[in-house]
Formats: C-alpha cells, structure tokens, sequence
C-alpha cells in the first residue's frame, strides 16, 4: 500500500513507537500517578518523561503546562468549552477551520450568545494577518486559528497576528494538527497562549493523543474532573496543574508512543522532514499539470503550505477516485469534505468533495510517479 493520507493520520509509525509501547504494557503498565509502588513510579516518570520532551519541542514554559488527551478533538473542546466566555463576547475564526473548532463554536453561539467572525481565504487561498487585525473589536477575547489547512495546505502567518494579539491582551488559540512534527513551533517566539494538536499525525506517535499546552492561567472549566491521584480529600477539581485538567486515568502506553516519536523526529530534525515533504509536494503539483481536467485547489505558493494538496478530476466524485485507487493501485487518499465543510463551501467543492493528498517523512518520489500514473489512467479511462 503507498500511503498518502497523512493529514489524518500518519503511517508507518517509526519502529521505536512500537517498541515504547509494547515495553509500557508488558513491564510497567501501571497507573500513573496512582500509587506508590515502583510500577506505579515507573508509569508516573514515562509520562513525565514524555511530557518534559513535549514542552521542549514547542517551548512551553514547563512540563506542567502540556496536558494529555485522548485526541486533538478533547484538547481543542478543553481549550474552547472551556474558555470563561460572557454573553457577547467576539471570537476570531477562519473558514479553513476543522469541525473540532467550528462545532464548539457553534454552541457557544447557541448556549452562551458569543458572536464569531469567520475570515475568508483571499484570491491566493491566503488567510491575511491584517484581515484578521481588522476584524478584532474591543469585545474581541479570543482569536481560535489553525496553523495550516487540512484541505488546501494553506499556512496562517500565526506571528504576525499573535504580534497584535498579545498587544490587545487577546488571548490566541492556535490549532497545529498539521503542523505539529513538521514546521518549527515555539510559544514563547511565536506568542501563542493555547497550543493544541494531535499526536498521531506528524509527531509520528499513536492514535488516541492529543495535547494542549496552556501558557498561563486563562480560567479554562475542566470539562472532565474526577479522580486525579493527588488532593483526593477535596470535593472538587484540584487547582494544580496539571492534575486540574487530567482527570482520570492516563493513556500510558500512547503518551510514550508519542514520546518516541518526538525522539524521532529531534534525530531527523524538523528542516529535514519539511524539505524531504516540500519536494514531494513540488513534484506532485508539478507533474499533475500533465494530468487533463485535474484541478489542485490552494495556493500556488508552495512555500505557503504545507505538504497537502486536494483536488478535482472532471466528471468524476472524489470517492469514486479514491475507491479506484485503492482497490486497483494500492494508494491511499482522502475523499470527502475532511471534517472542514466551510472551506468547501468558499471553493464550492460542498457536493463533489476533493480528493486529498497528503505526504510524510517516509513517501518517496517514485511513489508520486504511480500516484500521477494512476491518476493519468482513471482521467483516460473516464
């Protein structure tokens, strides 16, 4: 199988992911945190461990401030759900945003009356910093943003609206569930407040998670409270962190996972994987200007994106496509809205969808060449 679809998650995973789990469930797979014992102490320092190599990979202020999750789902609902919002306040969004963002928002807009601003890509498929800057009102209390879309690639330039943000004392939330593992990140250079993303995408660690990385103290709701391991004669949620914000037990095998997979990705390097998926993305975009009636949407600045790039065949459904090349070719690639319906909306892809593809540190160049080629085949063929 040639895979293409980690924008959703990535595959294969490195070796030594594998490795980390299988020693965490058959020599200490304990409860973290919860007990004395030695297994328990073993649990509780890998996922300190991991936690400790999380802050330093993104620059958080401490270990302290990276909470744990079952997904990037959890984190974001955390960070959103949570926010103590008043009746009126003004949110800053964008349409590249992914349904874990824009449903919450939603029923903040129901439940709590907030009102929310959406910024529309300009004609290069560019969120503009200064469209944003322009839409903040001194109701503004939070802007919630992507790094980069999970449809056209497209990348936010995070600094220069974090640069205002921070002035306004608006408090930035940024989503880098594509970026995460593959453009460098740093909450303190880049002025993020709220950090969250996956674990399984391009940190290369497992399916089920997720982080969020809080700066300061912004009063986020626990959604989740119950047992933590610490301050158990209270009656409610402990204040300390991060035990307020990790109720229940954690997933130790996959926090070690992901922690393997940052060990992998400090051996590579960050500008080793972005060039390494830059260039297949090049060539990709490159030789599908051969193919007739295939339309790449998303900018054409490929410096501005990252690895991903969706599509249109003529005449065909993009999970038609994606079925022929997965039955007949062995590849595969994502078909559908990809959980982010108002961009389609503004490419006007709603009904027929795009097909998706996107590239990781371990596809080679060839493997773009029997994509093209099969991709040339079903344009012919229909």
């Amino acid at each position: 199988m040639i895979y293409f679809d980690h924008a959703a998650s990535s595959y294969p995973k490195p070796k030594k992911v594998a490795e980390a789990m299988s020693e965490a469930v058959l020599t200490y797979s304990a409860n973290p945190g919860r007990g004395g014992h030695r297994l328990a102490e073993q649990a509780r320092l890998a996922v300190e461990g991991a936690r400790k190599k999380v802050a330093q990979l993104i620059s958080a202020p401490s270990s302290k401030n990276v909470w744990f999750y079952q997904n990037a789902t959890m984190a974001i609902n955390q960070a959103i759900l949570g926010f103590p919002f008043k009746k009126g306040d003004h949110v800053i969004t964008t349409k590249f945003e992914h349904n874990s963002v824009i449903r919450p928002l939603k029923q903040l807009m129901k439940e709590k009356e907030i009102d929310v601003s959406f910024i529309e890509p300009n004609a290069s498929g560019l969120i503009v910093a200064e469209n944003v800057i322009e839409e903040m009102t001194n109701r503004t209390v939070l802007i919630a943003i992507t790094h980069a879309s999970n449809v056209t690639g497209a990348v936010v330039p995070i600094r220069d609206i974090s640069t205002y943000a921070k002035e306004k004392n608006v408090v930035l939330f940024v989503d880098a569930s594509q970026t995460a593992g593959t453009l460098p990140l740093s909450m303190e250079e880049d002025h993020i407040d709220l950090l969250a993303f996956a674990g399984h995408k391009s940190l290369l660690g497992p399916q089920g998670t997720g982080v969020l990385i809080s700066k300061n103290d912004y009063g986020l709701t626990p959604l989740i409270v119950g047992g933590t391991g610490s301050y158990s004669e209270l009656p409610y949620q402990p204040q300390s962190w991060p035990d307020r914000y990790e109720a229940g037990t954690l997933n130790t095998p996959g926090i070690v996972g992901l922690a393997a997979g940052i060990d992998e990705i400090n051996s590579r390097g960050l500008d080793d994987i972005y060039e390494h998926e830059q260039s297949l993305l090049k060539h990709f975009v490159s030789e599908s200007e051969k193919i007739e009636g295939l339309k790449l949407v998303g900018p054409t600045d490929l410096t501005k994106r990252v690895a991903v790039a969706s599509f249109t065949l003529d005449g065909l459904d993009s999970h038609e496509v994606a079925m022929i090349l997965d039955e007949h070719y062995h590849i595969a690639v994502r078909a559908g809205l990809h959980c982010a319906p108002i961009i389609h909306q503004a490419l006007g892809t709603v009904d027929t969808g795009l097909i998706r593809v996107s590239f990781g540190p371990y596809n080679k160049l060839d493997e773009i060449d029997t994509l093209i080629q099969a991709l040339q085949d079903i344009s012919e063929a229909f």
